[in-house]
């Protein structure tokens, strides 16, 4: 194989292994899996021509900074304008047990949807991508401080945001 065949194939090599978590990473910062499509493609489309460079030490961390930063940019632009939801049935037709018909999956994101973008950030590279405070800190550009005072204060508002008033019945 010659060079550009190889880093070619190293390149598809690494979106099979590790495309499913950063289209997960994508999904939760953005909460719409089409968006979270698009985020994936750009974010590799600006890593492609830099692969020679970067597919030595640790591709997935740069891949996925390169979606955070992306998704900011996208943030920064988008109009965020009011957002329609369904409406939530009476308490009376829940029955006796107020977590009946509770779709926790679908609160989560939607709860994670509400938060500020950086603190967004946080919470999904490490709660779900399970990073350490370091590594979040050196993907977001910021001190490891300032990742700790994000998250606490994400945690505290995702905490108000889930309560028993908020949550979204199937």
């Amino acid at each position: 194989m010659t060079g550009k065949d190889a880093t070619t194939a190293d390149f598809e090599e690494f979106v099979r292994a590790c495309g499913p978590r950063l289209l997960r990473v994508a999904f939760l910062l953005t909460g719409d899996a089409h968006l979270a499509e698009d985020l994936l493609q750009t974010a590799l489309a600006k890593v492609w021509p830099k692969w020679h460079r970067i597919s030595g030490e640790h591709p997935e961390a740069y891949v996925r900074k390169t979606l955070v930063h992306t998704h900011a940019t996208w943030w920064r632009r988008r109009w965020r304008g009011e957002v329609p939801h369904g409406e939530l049935p009476d308490s009376a037709a829940r029955g006796a047990d107020p977590f009946a018909g509770v779709d926790l999956e679908d609160s989560v994101r939607h709860s994670l949807q509400r938060l500020p973008k950086r603190q967004r950030a946080v919470v999904v590279l490490r709660y779900f991508e399970d990073l350490s405070v370091v590594e979040t800190a050196q993907i977001l550009g910021c001190k490891p401080g300032t990742v700790k005072s994000q998250a606490a204060k994400a945690l505290r508002s995702l905490r108000e945001v889930l309560s028993d008033k908020d949550v979204h019945y199937v």
